[in-house]
C-alpha cells in the first residue's frame, strides 16, 4: 500500500484558509492515487478539504495591537500547540500561509523540534517595506517563500532572506470578474456622469481617519461633476459603522456589500478614491485609475516614517518601479488635493493615460508566472521534498 503524503498546514485567517484549500486541491491532482494526510490549523475551506484543525482558527484570527495584546497568552499557547502537533506528525512538508507574526514563530519552533521537516511559507511578509531585518531572521527556519508579487524574489535576495519564488497572485485567476462587459464599458467611458468608487479601507482605524477627508473630497468632485455616481463597497462587518460615519456627508454614497456588488462596481467605475493597500492592486488589474490615501494617528505616522524604507507603498507603483498612482499621506491627504487628483483622472488626458499605461505593465508583470498560482505554489513547495510524490 502506498504511504500517504503528509502535509501540515498553518493558515491563521480566512484569506490564508482560502489559499490553503487551493493548494490542497492542486496537490491532490499531483499526487494522483497516492492518499493525502492533511493536518494543521485552518478554517472552513481547509476543513472541507479534510483538515482536522488542531484548534479553532478563530483562536488566532486577530488583528490590531489591542486585540493581539488581550489574547497574547492564548496566542503563545497556540503557537506551541501547533508546533508540537507538526513535529509529532512528521510531515513530508509543512506549509505556513500569511499571518507571519504567528505562522513564522510556529515554523521556528518546528525547525527546532523537527529539523528535517521542509518548510515553505506562502505570501511573502512585507519585509521589503518595513522591519527589513526580518528577512535574515526568517532564513534559518523557512526553506522557501512563495511570493505573490513579482518584485519580491529580488527584494528578499537583496535583504539576505530565504530563497523566494514568484508563484503569481490569486487575482490573476479572476481578471474577467473585474473587466467590464459591453454594457459596462459604456458606463465606464462616461466622463460626464462617471461612477466613482470610494474605498476607505477594511480596518476600523483607517476608516475612522479616512472617512472625513473622503466625504469632503467627493462633495468637491460633485460640485464639478453633478451627475457623478459615488459607490462605496463596504466590508459587511463594517457596513453599519460606515453608514453611520457617512451620515453627515454632503453627498451620500451608494453603500453596497458583498463580493458580487463590489465586482460590479469595479467593472463600472471610471476612477477610485482608495485607502492605500491591496485594493490598489485590484483597481490596477481592473484598469480603474486611482487616487490613494493614507491617514493614521500622529504616532503611527512617525513610526511609519522611521520604519518604511520605500519612496512609495502603493503596490502597482512598486511592481513597475514607477509612481503612476498618486498617493497622499497624512496632512497631504486633504479634501482639496484628493478632489483635484480625482478630477484629473476622470477626464481623458495625461494623468489618466499614464495610469492606464502603467496598469498594462502591472498586468504583464503579474502574469509572468503563468495563469495558475496555486499550481506554481505546489510545484515550488514540492521541490523541497526529497522523495517522489506520485503514486
Amino acid at each position: 500500500m502506498t504511504r500517504p503524503f503528509k502535509l501540515f498546514i498553518v493558515a491563521g485567517e480566512a484569506s490564508g484558509d482560502a489559499l490553503g484549500a487551493r493548494f490542497v486541491a492542486r496537490l491532490r491532482e499531483v499526487l494522483g492515487e497516492r492518499p493525502l494526510e492533511l493536518s494543521g490549523v485552518g478554517g472552513e475551506a481547509l476543513i472541507a478539504e479534510g483538515l482536522h484543525s488542531v484548534f479553532p482558527q478563530e483562536d488566532i484570527a486577530v488583528m490590531g495591537f489591542g486585540p493581539v495584546v488581550a489574547r497574547l497568552p492564548l496566542l503563545l499557547r497556540r503557537m506551541s500547540d501547533a508546533a508540537r502537533a507538526a513535529a509529532a506528525c512528521e510531515p513530508d512538508l509543512m506549509l505556513t500561509i500569511d499571518s507571519p507574526d504567528f505562522s513564522l514563530r510556529v515554523a521556528k519552533k518546528v525547525r527546532r523540534l523537527a529539523p528535517a521537516v521542509p518548510i515553505a511559507h506562502w505570501v511573502c511578509p512585507s519585509v521589503w517595506a518595513w522591519r527589513q531585518g526580518r528577512a535574515k531572521r526568517m532564513r534559518p527556519h523557512v526553506d522557501r517563500i512563495l511570493a505573490l508579487l513579482p518584485f519580491e524574489p529580488a527584494a528578499l535576495a537583496r535583504l539576505g532572506g530565504p530563497e523566494t519564488v514568484y508563484v503569481g497572485h490569486p487575482l490573476i485567476e479572476r481578471l474577467e470578474a473585474y473587466r467590464p462587459d459591453p454594457n459596462e464599458v459604456a458606463q465606464r467611458d462616461d466622463a460626464a456622469a462617471p461612477t466613482i468608487l470610494v474605498l476607505p479601507g477594511s480596518r476600523r482605524s483607517e476608516i475612522r481617519h479616512l472617512m472625513p477627508p473622503f466625504g469632503e473630497a467627493i462633495a468637491l468632485v460633485a460640485e464639478r461633476l453633478p451627475q457623478a455616481r459615488f459607490v462605496l463597497p463596504a466590508v459587511p462587518r463594517l457596513a453599519e459603522e460606515i453608514t453611520a460615519l457617512s451620515a453627515g456627508w454632503r453627498i451620500k454614497p451608494e453603500i453596497v456589500t458583498g463580493e458580487p456588488a463590489k465586482l460590479a462596481a469595479f467593472r463600472q467605475a471610471r476612477v477610485a478614491l482608495a485607502a492605500s493597500g491591496t485594493v490598489t492592486l485590484e483597481l490596477a488589474l481592473a484598469q480603474v485609475p486611482t487616487v490613494a490615501a493614507y491617514r493614521g494617528a500622529g504616532w503611527e505616522a512617525v513610526l511609519a516614517r522611521r520604519l518604511i524604507k520605500l519612496p512609495t507603498v502603493i503596490l502597482p507603483n512598486l511592481i513597475i518601479g514607477e509612481s503612476v498612482v498618486p498617493e497622499f499621506i497624512q496632512d497631504d491627504a486633504s479634501p482639496q488635493a484628493l478632489a483635484e487628483a480625482l478630477l484629473a483622472a476622470v477626464v481623458e488626458g495625461p494623468a489618466r493615460q499614464r495610469q492606464l499605461d502603467g496598469f498594462a505593465t502591472v498586468e504583464q508583470n503579474m502574469r509572468s508566472a503563468g495563469p495558475r498560482p496555486a499550481a506554481n505554489a505546489v510545484s515550488a513547495a514540492l521541490a523541497l521534498v526529497r522523495e517522489p510524490t506520485g503514486g
